[in-house]
């Protein structure tokens, strides 16, 4: 399809802003000046003012994606060979190790959480990790991220919680999560983690999830705007025009930018448009100017579809970067919402939401291999042997 003028409009204005990096397409960390990401965002609103042509302009950043990931073509859905290891009950959930191939060989490790009763059909999430890296505060083994993932589930959903590359037991392996290939393969582990949802028993694939803060954040609204399984995102503490992410598996390969376009994280996260959307923002990171900047142009793209009550925002101006019990607060109504979850079962005595019910596993209860189940001899050690 040939773009129409408007559409060619944005896409040189796009490339000049990019003028000053035209021999390197990655767009990373504090790419630009706050006020001048905030320009960038107003004039790409006054060019848009169709549905038409968003949706033209949604196609270009989508295959911006899906090209600067190496996923376009999107490679072959090899045999998820799906193995699933220690099922443990705490009453109104069960926690269970599981681990995929994505790719022949090439394994992904997490944590199935899910109700122990239920009625119908379940809801899926998927939980993404940011990128702490301290041993005893560490990917989906952090307390927050046990808590979100148990808690939803009582709610009525399973809940996924997975390894990023380089992270968790694979990390302990051998795999790195510095390397080049790194954002290609972290957003294909998750599209792939769709795939295994898909498999469960009792699933309802129309109503399938995902919500992370930090780099989990960047992977929810990555995932969001190439996956059209998603039906809802809370991508948390990461949605800014003027950073494009911290870490080589958020802007390690030229997603943002090709010789016919620029775009940012908000373009991005507007792709999910007209879905529901809730983004959380705080006060003392690169999200901290959402209420006045990146959110309004959210409303702006979602109104064209005439859905601007799909995108919310919440603001925590005195937190930090986290996905901490206020940010976990205000998502769990939305979810429900969305995803149609009960609420009433994590409702405490006087109504208020609450986590008491959670139990904090040590990081030995999530391990799938050990010396009585060794690793399979097929499977990739280290980055490298990955094959496409």
């Amino acid at each position: 399809m040939k773009p129409n003028s408007t559409i060619l409009a944005l896409l040189f204005l796009a490339v000049g802003w990019c003028a000053r990096a035209q021999n390197n397409n990655l767009c990373q960390g504090h790419y630009y000046q706050e006020a001048e990401a905030a320009e960038i965002l107003k004039e790409t609103q006054n060019r848009i003012a169709k549905k038409k042509e968003w949706e033209n302009y949604k196609t270009v950043i989508q295959r911006g994606i899906r090209s600067g990931a190496e996923l376009d073509p999107m490679p072959e859905k090899t045999p998820l060979n799906v193995i699933r290891k220690d099922l443990r009950n705490y009453g109104l959930y069960t926690v269970e190790n599981i681990a995929f191939e994505s790719r022949p060989g090439v394994l992904v490790t997490g944590s199935l959480y899910a109700p122990t009763s239920s009625k119908g059909k379940l809801a899926g999430i998927l939980s993404p990790h940011g990128h702490w890296s301290k041993p005893d505060d560490y990917g989906r083994y952090r307390e927050d991220v046990q808590r979100r993932a148990a808690t939803l589930a009582m709610m009525g959903a399973y809940v996924f919680a997975y390894d990023m590359v380089g992270y968790g037991e694979m990390g302990d392996h051998g795999w790195i999560h510095r390397h080049p290939k790194t954002l290609k393969l972290q957003l294909w582990n998750s599209i792939r983690a769709v795939d295994f949802l898909s498999t469960l028993e009792n699933i309802d694939k129309k109503r399938i999830g995902i919500t992370g803060a930090s780099g989990g954040g960047t992977q929810s609204f990555l995932l969001a705007a190439i996956d059209p399984r998603i039906a809802v995102s809370v991508p948390t503490v990461m949605v800014s025009a003027h950073f494009f992410g911290g870490c080589i598996g958020e802007s390690g390969m030229p997603i943002h930018k090709s010789d016919i376009h620029q775009t940012n994280n908000v373009e991005i996260a507007s792709c999910f448009a007209p879905n529901p959307q809730m983004i959380i923002s705080d006060g003392d990171d690169w999200t901290k100017n959402n209420p006045e900047v990146e959110y309004p142009f959210m409303r702006h793209i979602y109104g064209l579809y005439g859905k601007k009550g799909n995108v919310a925002h919440v603001h925590l101006p005195d937190e930090a970067h986290d996905y901490g019990i206020n940010k976990r607060l205000a998502m769990y109504p939305f979810m429900a919402k969305h995803l149609k979850l009960d609420l009433k079962i994590v409702r405490d005595d006087n109504g208020n939401i609450t986590e008491e019910k959670v139990v904090i596993e040590p990081y030995d209860k999530f391990r799938m291999f050990n010396d009585s189940n060794p690793l399979p001899l097929h499977i990739v050690k280290s980055n490298d042997g990955v094959t496409w």
